[in-house]
């Protein structure tokens, strides 16, 4: 299988992160994948933002959970861009999408839309929860799902495998060959985040990594020739 280059919230590197403007640039710069983050407003809409509040990336401030969608689109979320909900992002491109799940809640509004839209081939499911991805794959048959972890224990692999995800998403400054190693062992793809420099790009190449989460396009252009 050939290296994945993800786009990391499109591509927040030169786009507001998470919003349709920054897709569509991450889609244009041929990504094989795009990953974004997974809300509930204080309505229930899926809302695409990676934090839980929406003060760092839009003019506005508080919860998303405490906003309603009506009011979550009168923020601006950069350069005039406003808070999409996941169906528009579908809409919006064709790639192939890693939905992360911020909010345990959320797995089961994600799953109403992937069972509606027959989206299993299409979105992968992410989440440093275990929780949701047993839900999501409770709710969705043949979804694929990939456990994230910032800081992990010896049990990774195990957790990746008790909750029935295909692969590890794994901070890559953390990342070490053992761990790369036992995954792979146990059938499960390893994607390194995030990848931004020619080191971190020469690291994931050798640690034998499945592929690399990027906020930036030029990293898939590199990494083509990165040995």
């Amino acid at each position: 299988m050939s290296f994945l280059t993800i786009g990391h919230r499109g591509v927040m590197g030169v786009e507001p992160e998470n919003t349709l403007r920054s897709f569509v640039r991450a889609e244009q710069a041929g990504m094989d994948a795009i990953e974004l983050d997974l809300h509930l407003s204080k309505d229930g809409a899926l809302v695409v933002m990676h934090d839980a509040d929406v003060d760092r990336t839009t003019d506005g401030s508080g919860p998303i959970a405490e906003l309603t969608l009506a009011e979550l689109r009168e923020l601006d979320a950069g350069d005039g861009e406003r808070v999409p909900v996941f169906e528009e992002v579908l809409d919006a491109v064709s790639s192939p999408l890693q939905a992360e799940i911020k909010d345990v809640a959320a797995a089961k509004a994600l799953a109403e839309v992937m069972l509606r839209r027959d989206l299993a081939g299409r979105v992968e499911v992410l989440s440093f929860h275990d929780e949701a991805l047993a839900e999501i794959s409770r709710l969705v048959p043949g979804v694929r799902t990939a456990l994230v972890a910032d800081r992990w224990g010896a049990d990774v692999v195990d957790r990746a495998k008790a909750v029935g995800a295909g692969a590890l998403v794994l901070n890559i400054r953390h990342l070490t060959l053992e761990t790369v190693e036992r995954a792979h062992r146990e059938g499960l793809r390893v994607i390194g985040w995030v990848v931004n420099t020619q080191d971190h790009l020469r690291l994931a190449r050798a640690l034998n990594l499945d592929g690399a989460t990027t906020d930036h396009p030029e990293i898939r252009r590199t990494g083509r020739f990165t040995a």
